[in-house]
């Protein structure tokens, strides 16, 4: 992190950058609800003004479409009372003539007889006279219920233009249908839609007219006229008025925008009169308005920052002078806080300050007095004594453990005593400590160590973990010297499986040794072989020369024993002159050997009594471990019975048994 950003991050976390980030956080919720709530207050009233205007709009443009069509039709009923039931075609063509003033309304009039022959027309068209309009929708309409009528849009068959045509029937005295008297109306060109293309509705606001059909009669892109209304996916709401229904909304258009529209019905015509304004149009001005406002409250809010943080800074002093006070304190150049502040939240904080303060000093020399009377007990404790931190590492050792272990560095170095430990037990100690330091559990084990004399000490370390609510605060250890009871250990359990005349294995140490190798048989299959021997004519040696001369034979019959046998077998006086050696890893036929090399050189052996000499012989029964054995008894048992069957054999023998 460089410098300037992290003095920045100090600046902008302290109390001081916090206030001043809070005011203007603050400074701008309240800006961004303010201008939320106009702008959703502007919206609304937008919106309901939007509504009212469309629905002022779309009234008039109906009302007067509505008195064009009704003028229209009015005067063509007129025309009609004028036309004769009978009459020839320049009868007819004079009195539309005479009727020229309704070319303001009507591109041309026509007279159409009961059968939908057309019979005359004015102007005249070519073509147009004896036209047959039987089959046009119009036609059929005021046969069926001889009322005026307004047709849907039509291509004019002589003219070839998109017409629509008024027309009103001609009823004889006794109301019988005789024909019809109709205006023509060019859609594109005609004036019955002059005023809407007057009509001003922002730049994307425009009037149509639609057929209750679904075809448009007009609109401000004269591409569309005569096209199809969108369906209701497109605009629900245009769909919807085709049905007769009136009013103002807020809806998609077809474009996808959305936009206030209004829906009037012209009913003697059976059109839609259409006036749509986008949204967007209309929150326009109140978005430059919006825009405007907040830029001048950036700017209010910007001017607004030098002041606040003068005053943040005002308010804030007091705290500093505590700040700085409490930096006195701590430097020894003051003993308490003196605040001159009216704010009591300060003074109620130098107050407790102080109070703590006197309470802190009372504590720290509690702490002294107990720490120099815990200093004095370690140092003056004959056990070696330490402490550790709560990874592990030493922190203290008192002069007993120094002069134990013979070294001063191990309280500033741990490898030091980890180096000095036995190879041995090296890792099963470090093992332990760290499961200990993982674990929380107590640490306590014996090994050796090799002290700066060169001797092998024997230690027992015991540490237990010092835990309080806030957590571990280390191990506090002793080390004892063992070394002396680890020997008497040693020598008592020597003698309790040693011979002590021969200082051979006795039977018990045999039993434990055959029961290792037996396990070893079972587990990994390792061959073993016992072989056990007695001394034939020992008895007269004790006899003549007494025990003393038998012992004396005993001694030099288990050194022979000793040199004849490898380092790995084992040796043992079971009791009297019976002998018996363990030979792990053993095939029968290399204890054959053994076996007879050990009597040929017990044969050689002589004792001398009142100058007679005395000598014995071997009877050796041999056994190898067999797969049902299962107990040590078993295979002591078939070396017994081989040996006295060597004995039964003449003496002087091996016998060997599977």
């Amino acid at each position: 992190m460089s410098a300037p950003f992290a003095r920045y991050l100090h600046g902008a976390l302290s109390l001081k950058g916090r206030l001043l980030l809070g005011l203007f956080v603050t400074w701008a919720v309240v800006l961004a609800l303010l201008l939320g709530f106009g702008w959703r207050s502007a919206e609304t009233l937008a919106g309901d003004s939007s509504r009212m205007h469309l629905r002022y709009e779309a009234r008039l443009i109906a009302d007067e479409l509505t008195q064009q069509v009704d003028s229209r039709l009015s005067a063509l009923q007129r025309l009609a009372g004028r036309v004769p039931v009978q009459a020839s075609a320049s009868q007819y063509r004079d009195v539309l003539r005479d009727s020229d003033a309704l070319l303001e309304w009507f591109e041309g009039l026509f007279v159409v007889d009961g059968e939908g022959q057309v019979l005359a027309d004015w102007p005249n068209v070519e073509g147009r006279v004896g036209l047959d309009v039987s089959g046009r929708e119009y036609f059929q309409h005021l046969e069926a219920f001889k009322t005026p009528y307004v047709s849907d849009p039509f291509r004019g068959r002589a003219s070839q233009e998109s017409l629509i045509v008024f027309v009103v029937p001609r009823l004889d005295v006794a109301g019988n249908f005789q024909g019809m008297v109709g205006g023509i109306v060019n859609i594109r060109d005609g004036g019955l839609f002059n005023r809407l293309s007057r009509i001003r509705l922002g730049l994307e606001g425009f009037a149509s007219v639609m057929t209750s059909s679904g075809q448009v009669l007009y609109h401000p892109d004269r591409s569309r006229i005569l096209s199809e209304v969108p369906d209701a996916r497109a605009n629900s709401w245009a769909h919807l008025s085709l049905f007769g229904w009136e009013g103002e909304v807020l809806g998609e258009l077809p474009n996808g925008e959305l936009g206030y529209q209004a829906y009037r019905q012209i009913w003697p015509a059976d059109w839609v009169v259409s006036v749509v304004l986008p949204r967007d149009q209309v929150l326009s001005p109140l978005l430059e308005r919006v825009g405007r406002l907040g830029w001048w409250a950036l700017l209010v809010a910007g001017l607004m920052m030098p002041v606040m943080g003068w005053l943040v800074w005002l308010s804030l002093r007091p705290l500093y002078r505590l700040e700085r006070q409490i930096g006195e304190i701590g430097a020894g150049k003051r003993t308490q806080v003196a605040l001159a502040t009216r704010m009591q939240e300060l003074q109620r904080v130098a107050t407790t300050f102080n109070r703590v303060e006197v309470e802190r000093g009372q504590a720290l020399a509690r702490s002294r007095e107990r720490q120099a009377f815990l200093d004095a007990i370690l140092s003056s404790s004959p056990v070696g004594i330490f402490v550790t931190e709560p990874d592990g590492a030493i922190s203290y050792v008192n002069p007993a453990l120094v002069e134990l272990t013979g070294y001063q560095e191990i309280a500033t170095n741990p490898m030091a005593w980890l180096n000095r430990v036995h190879a041995d037990d090296r890792q099963a100690m470090q093992d332990l400590w760290q499961h200990s330091l993982l674990s929380g559990e107590d640490f306590l084990q014996q090994y050796r160590y090799w002290h700066r004399k060169g001797e092998v000490l024997w230690l027992e370390v015991h540490a237990r973990r010092v835990s309080t609510e806030d957590g571990h605060l280390g191990f506090v250890g002793t080390v004892k010297d063992i070394t002396q009871r680890r020997e008497e250990e040693a020598l008592r359990q020597w003698e309790a499986e040693h011979d002590p005349l021969t200082g051979l294995l006795n039977r018990r140490g045999l039993e434990r040794r055959l029961e290792e190798a037996l396990a070893d048989w079972r587990k990994m299959g390792t061959p073993s072989v016992l072989m056990v021997f007695d001394m034939d004519r020992f008895k007269p040696i004790n006899d003549i020369g007494g025990h003393a001369l038998g012992d004396d034979m005993l001694c030099r019959v288990a050194r022979e024993l000793k040199r004849s046998i490898r380092r790995s077998d084992h040796a043992a006086r079971q009791g009297g002159d019976e002998f018996a050696v363990l030979l792990p890893s053993c095939t029968v036929e290399q204890a054959r050997r053994i076996a007879d090399s050990l009597r040929e050189a017990i044969r050689q052996l002589r004792v001398y009594h009142q100058g007679q000499a005395f000598s014995v012989t071997l009877s050796v029964g041999v056994t190898c471990f067999a797969g049902p054995d299962q107990r040590i008894s078993s295979i002591m048992q078939r070396a017994d019975e081989a040996c006295y069957e060597a004995k039964r054999a003449g003496r002087d023998g091996v016998v060997i048994r599977g």
